[in-house]
């Protein structure tokens, strides 16, 4: 057999391998973060959040097909579509291995003995494997996020790059180029980080058509970054820029249709192309000719853009900043609802702010006299700084007073001191650098301590190796943690072999094939280095962004591949021929992909994991008939959006996301009906918050109006958007604006009659009908105001319109002031136009509890997406979705107690102590009153089983931190404080209760703990 035929079979079986592991590991419904958006879009074609996915949303599209109607099936098949192109990034990894491994086992070209070519697949089958199980890679592979399909454009488009060098020399080879071209442009519609591959194609192209050079090198480098900026700025931004420019003239200055000027830009560039590539192939420029070919296939593979036009012109249920016109479609692109971060010049996070200046204007489409017409609407604009405050690479820039806090601890930096560039230095290698590129890449070939969200303490999301002499002086005795974090799923030990492996390919590489060697480091470095630079993130992300660098770890495994070749070198010293091969693959193969099988793949598997589904379905079950539901983004929303838009669950639940309701085009579009759900009825109209129309409202309490009175609500905003100028205060800046006038606030309220009528109760007595509320804040967003536009409606209409607020996120528990109207029922809190006299003052009480409604969910409606199994590893982002079940469980059962209805109480706990135990979801302090619940209900032994498991735990974390270093120890000094205060709350409850055996107990550990680590706890204050 020869060689191609041994490549091609091995390689596909290998493919094979990583396909059979992805789909028994995948998770088999929706996820938490962008998956449920991403399977929801994808089943309907509607438009995901900016800068959107087209293309990658027709594959899944595709793949959706195969559930073959069974909409409850359409969630793993989508899945599937993540595995498949995984294995076939692995496939390409592979073949990529190979090349190089053949060139350096036989370097002048000739042909292959059998020993040599089971070499070269050994090298492939290696590194291909320990990618195929490598963390990062892996977690992506089993669900629906774009980063799996990314890898696969970014490993498909390097190994064609390598058939190019394979085929230069022949006739037709440049159609690998042209090829490329149309992957990169098709790649844009998937996720741009495909893009970094660019320079890595320049450097190949360069090594094969000239002599290498120090100076030829550097240009051939300079040209990929060049062609990499061309691709994201000139196609992928500037194209919509001037496309919308001939829009915006072609309508409103010719009067033409909407997209007339669109179409009319697209058609002479393409005629433009056209020509040129004519005019080239005819007068022999070559290189001309192929560039403008290669451009013309990157549009062409850019186009998929034009579904988000046409499906947001649909009106879709999901329509993510409404890109239907080419002029929203630039800001779609551009990203422009999100913050964007400086690059090369910019402020310190103190930087002090002296103004705005114009970049651009933002418009609206409207009709003017019957005719199409663009309308600005708002500015696009840039703050200024004052002189001197802005600097070059600014690294700590962001202004949010939780980040600001972080850099100045990070840094050292006193209150009031201002950074330089020495710190802005620091924070790139120290942070951006080493935890949030090192620290990941090293979790994928040396190890990782747990899944929980690190910030840069000693006890979450660090690397380790699993050698004790070398963690320990970084994260202590691991072994002395407590259960969850000492036997968390996610501690994954591989004593660097991983990375010893793929040293020995680095160091073989540039030895033996020093131009390969460097492709392969430009493509580490700007799949891994150069994004760290590029995104400049700032601290406490709100999840770990691993998958961004997952480029990087694709092109070491590339190393770990080569590096069997050394240590066959090494090997065949002690035995020869092929038995030194087979001695060289069995000790890599079981010291680096087997070993991180066996290690990774308790946390990896999803296959029986549906607690994002659960989470969906409570949130939506606990609603009433034609509910108004307020979520936060991501996991409180996402999942929801699958189970409406996929599976059919409550689509007459009308799902609001705040943080978007600060956008006109999100609030234009409550005002149509989405699937069942009827609009939502709202007191302003399109002027009013069109554009940047009350992007912000300040309090100024109006000195006409008595402050301690209530004042209505629907007045408030009609005052609010008032366009007379004696209505308006003058801001800063000199303009007149509108501002709240009153914080305190009344609803209209139905009688007690209409109260028990309308069912939301049977027994008025203690019963408060009045709405009468205070605004805890001193300014108003556009979200906020939409919130109360939206009240103020509903409560003119006589509350006939449910509205919920989602409370499965903790701190959701009082928006605007209004907490003592919001009545729980199991996850959400409703909002009604009524309360009680007097409310349990109880620490976790807020508004009153519907207690036969919450009843009825938690105990026989609600799913836990096997949240009790001890086979199934949850992350803490599945535990931060379900605390709030612990705190709606004491706050159901404290009511039972007060009620009387003891046994219910302890059924209560009982079914959520089982539901979410500790070993999946560690004990907190909303346990703690989960106790202390227990306690209040007279089930002593439970409070004390509980208790002491919650103790055992505190007390170990505690002991854990005596481990640390003094400087580490700063950094888990709040985890300490907490578990002093739980096991100080537990001997309160248990006191309280009159178990003074225990009492004693646990204030005595107290007691020992607190002495233990009082020097840390004065150090902290």
């Amino acid at each position: 057999m020869n060689y191609r035929s041994v490549n091609n079979i091995t390689g596909w079986l290998t493919a094979l391998a990583a396909l059979i592991v992805y789909l028994l590991t995948l998770e088999p419904t929706t996820s938490f973060w962008d998956c449920g958006e991403f399977l929801a879009c994808a089943y309907k074609l509607e438009v995901g959040h900016a800068p959107g996915a087209p293309f990658f949303m027709m594959m899944q599209r595709l793949f959706s097909l195969l559930a073959g109607g069974d909409r409850q099936q359409v969630a793993w098949f989508i899945n599937a579509e993540s595995a498949v192109a995984s294995a076939f990034t692995i496939l390409f990894l592979f073949w990529t291995i190979t090349h190089m491994a053949r060139k350096l086992v036989t370097p002048a070209g000739g042909g292959l003995t059998g020993t040599q070519v089971w070499l070269v697949m050994s090298a492939g089958l290696t590194g291909a494997l320990a990618y195929t199980f490598s963390d990062t890679f892996w977690f992506s592979a089993v669900e629906a996020e774009v980063y799996a399909t990314s890898s696969f454009f970014t490993a498909l488009v390097f190994w064609a790059a390598l058939k190019w060098e394979e085929q230069a020399g022949q006739r037709h080879a440049d159609r690998w180029l042209v090829l490329i071209a149309l992957l990169v442009g098709i790649s844009v519609g998937v996720h741009l980080l495909n893009l970094l591959a660019i320079p890595a194609v320049a450097m190949v192209v360069y090594f094969r058509r000239y002599k290498p050079g120090a100076r030829g090198m550097a240009a051939a480098l300079l040209v990929g970054v060049a062609i990499l900026a061309f691709v994201q700025f000139g196609v992928i931004q500037y194209l919509p820029i001037f496309a919308s420019r001939f829009d915006l003239l072609f309508v409103n200055t010719f009067g033409l249709p909407f997209n007339s000027g669109a179409i009319t830009f697209m058609l002479l560039l393409l005629a433009g192309l056209v020509a040129g590539v004519v005019w080239a192939r005819k007068s022999g420029r070559y290189i001309l000719h192929l560039s403008l070919v290669s451009i013309t296939f990157i549009i062409v593979g850019f186009s998929s853009y034009l579904v988000p036009i046409i499906r947001s012109t649909a009106d879709t249920p999901v329509d993510m900043t409404n890109p239907d016109n080419v002029m929203s479609l630039v800001s779609y692109v551009q990203r422009s609802q999100y913050l964007q971060q400086p690059l090369l010049t910019g402020p310190d996070f103190n930087s002090q702010v002296t103004g705005t200046e114009k970049k651009g204007a933002v418009y609206a489409r409207v009709q003017r006299n019957g005719a199409d017409h663009y309308e600005q609407v708002d500015d696009k604009v840039n703050y200024t700084y004052a002189p001197g405050s802005t600097r070059f690479f600014p690294r700590i820039w962001n202004a949010d007073e939780n980040h600001a806090r972080f850099y100045r601890g990070q840094l050292g930096l006193a209150e009031g001191e201002s950074p330089s560039s020495a710190d802005n230095f620091s924070y790139f290698f120290n942070y951006q650098l080493g935890w949030m590129w090192w620290r990941y890449f090293m979790w994928n070939y040396s190890g990782r301590q747990n899944s929980y969200h690190g910030h840069g303490n000693a006890k979450n999301g660090n690397w380790i190796t699993g050698l004790p002499a070398l963690d320990k002086h970084k994260v202590g005795d691991m072994d002395a943690m407590s259960a969850p974090y000492r036997y968390n799923k996610a501690r994954n030990q591989y004593y660097l072999l991983p990375l010893a492996l793929g040293l020995a390919g680095v160091v073989y590489h540039f030895r033996r094939g020093r131009n390969d060697a460097i492709v392969t480091l430009v493509l580490f470095f700007f799949t891994g280095i150069a994004i760290a630079i590029y995104l400049n993130m700032t601290p406490l992300q709100p999840r770990e962004r691993d998958y961004a660098f997952a480029g990087g770890t694709y092109a070491f495994a590339v190393w770990i591949g080569l590096g069997v070749l050394l240590v066959h070198q090494a090997a065949g010293r002690l035995v020869k021929g092929g038995a030194g091969v087979a001695l060289a693959v069995v000790l890599c193969l079981a010291a680096v992909p087997a070993l991180m099988a066996r290690e990774g793949w308790d946390d990896h598997d999803r296959s029986g994991r549906t607690q994002a589904w659960a989470s969906a379905y409570n949130t939506l079950n606990s609603c009433a008939p034609n509910a108004i539901l307020f979520c936060s983004a991501d996991n409180d929303t996402y999942p929801l959006w699958y189970l409406q838009e996929v599976e059919g669950v409550r689509t007459d639940v009308r799902v609001i996301i705040t943080e978007l309701l600060g956008t006109d085009w999100y609030i234009d579009q409550l005002r149509y009906r989405v699937n069942d759900a009827p609009p939502v009825p709202m007191a302003w109209s399109y002027d009013d918050y069109k554009g940047g129309n009350h992007n912000y409202v300040p309090f100024y309490a109006a000195p006409a109006l008595n402050q301690e009175t209530y004042y209505n609500l629907e007045e408030v905003c009609r005052f609010i958007n008032s366009t007379d100028e004696r209505n308006k205060v003058q801001s800063s800046s000199g303009s007149r604006m509108n501002y709240l006038p009153v914080k305190n606030i009344s609803l209209s309220a139905p009688g007690k009659d209409e109260i028990v009528k309308n069912g939301w109760l049977a027994d008025t007595s203690g019963v408060e009908n009045e709405v009468k509320f205070t605004i805890d804040k001193q300014h108003l967003f556009k979200n906020d105001l939409a919130i109360l536009h939206i009240i103020a409606a509903v409560a003119k209409d006589g509350w006939k319109r449910p509205v919920y607020f989602n409370g499965s996120y903790p701190g959701n528990g009082n928006p605007l002031g209004m907490g003592r109207y919001l009545h729980m029922e199991g996850i959400n809190y409703r909002l009604l136009p009524f309360t009680y006299s007097a409310l349990p003052a109880r620490a976790l009480d807020a508004g009153p509890v519907n207690i036969e409604r919450s009843l009825e969910l938690l105990m026989n409606v609600y799913q836990w997406g096997g949240a009790e199994r001890k086979d199934i590893h949850f992350d803490d982002k599945h535990t931060v979705m379900m605390i709030s079940y612990r705190i709606i469980a004491t706050r159901l059962a404290e009511a039972l107690i007060n009620a009387g209805r003891r046994q219910e109480a302890i059924q209560v706990l009982d079914k959520v102590n089982t539901s979410l135990p500790a070993h999946n979801y560690p004990y907190d302090m909303a346990a703690c009153y989960m106790a202390a619940a227990y306690y209040n209900a007279g089930t002593t032994e439970k409070a004390r089983e509980m208790g002491e498991a919650i103790v055992q735990q505190a007390t170990d974390d505690i002991k854990w931190v005596s481990t640390l270093g003094e400087e580490q120890q700063q950094g888990v000094a709040t985890d300490v404080q907490s578990g002093l205060s739980q096991i100080n709350l537990l001997a309160g409850a248990a006191r309280d209760a009159g178990d003074t055996e225990y009492a004693g107990r646990w204030n005595g550990q107290l007691q020992q703990l607190y002495n233990k680590m009082l020097p840390l706890l004065e150090a902290g204050r």
